[in-house]
């Protein structure tokens, strides 16, 4: 994504307007996320138990884990949307259409809901929905089958990315995705690996997803808090190899535009050894850590 701002810690596709505000908005029913997401569970549970198997369950940690960690961990946060590392188009596009096949939802609708939640989360108050603030069980709802429709929202423009035709194919088909992915399984598993490989795939992205951003915007380990920020973040220590290191979310409130997570020592951060082998591979360049940025002056260290 190309960057148009000085600090390389910005909200990249949120544009301020002038009246907008994260806190006033009504939470109402996202048909398209509830039904896909519902329907990806409901096979899960009631298929699972019916097709499990050893292959079926190597094959759902393989798709699983390979999904988070190239897909979603390395092209959609720390490359698309946060730009902290640059690389070919061809390996970007791999990357976030791997990111696309995690089944969450398409690019776009990606950038938008996660910069939208980043500048929310920076203001002196947000929504409820936006600061993860009700309990578990509301908040579950309102994530997995619910949007927020702000009263006063900002703009968003998503410079070369929103041009690009592949991207904005992946946006209109993303869940047409697991049609090629269910078709491979089944060649090489039959119904057990469809079903482990796609529908308990999905399911367990999505429902991780939301807990561990639950979490991590409720309690757990701070190194650091951010000034005038409304919503600080917290470390998720158990969750940070399946979450491929982004799990240490108070480093990443702290650094944001940062392709290094794990920060301290023995934080697992396997993205980013990931972007540092392509890096040496000469596949990646200009990447991003919190030595490279300089100082940032609204942190200030979290009381032990």
């Amino acid at each position: 994504m190309t960057h148009a701002h000085d600090d390389l810690c910005a909200v990249n596709s949120l544009i301020e307007t002038p009246d907008c505000s994260p806190v006033e908005g009504r939470v109402v029913w996202d048909p398209a996320h509830s039904v896909w997401n519902g329907g990806m569970l409901a096979g899960a549970l009631v298929l699972g138990p019916l097709t499990v198997s050893p292959g079926a369950l190597a094959v759902f940690a393989l798709t699983t884990g390979g999904a988070l960690l190239l897909g979603h961990s390395v092209g959609f946060h720390r490359g698309l949307i946060h730009g902290s590392f640059k690389c070919p188009l061809w390996l970007e596009h791999l990357l976030v259409w791997i990111g696309t096949a995690v089944g969450m939802s398409g690019p776009f609708w990606m950038i938008r809901t996660h910069d939208l939640r980043d500048w929310a989360q920076r203001q002196s108050d947000c929504h409820d929905y936006l600061a993860h603030r009700r309990p578990m069980l509301i908040d579950a709802i309102w994530q997995m089958h619910c949007r927020l429709e702000l009263a006063h929202p900002p703009a968003f423009d998503m410079g070369r990315v929103g041009r690009d035709r592949f991207y904005r194919f992946l946006e209109r088909t993303w869940m047409l995705q697991q049609v090629p992915i269910a078709g491979g399984l089944y060649l090489l598993g039959g119904w057990g690996f469809v079903v482990w490989g796609v529908c308990a795939r999905v399911s367990a992205s999505v429902v991780g997803h939301w807990f561990v951003g639950h979490l991590a915007h409720r309690r757990g380990p701070q190194s650091w808090l951010v000034e005038g920020a409304g919503v600080q973040a917290h470390d998720v220590p158990w969750a940070a190899i399946p979450t491929m290191g982004e799990a240490w979310h108070n480093n990443h409130h702290a650094f944001p535009g940062s392709a290094r997570i794990g920060l301290h020592p023995g934080q697992s951060d396997w993205g980013y050894r990931f972007i540092r082998l392509l890096e040496k591979a000469g596949l990646a360049w200009d990447v991003r850590t919190p030595e490279t940025m300089g100082a940032r002056k609204v942190l200030v260290a979290a009381k032990s």
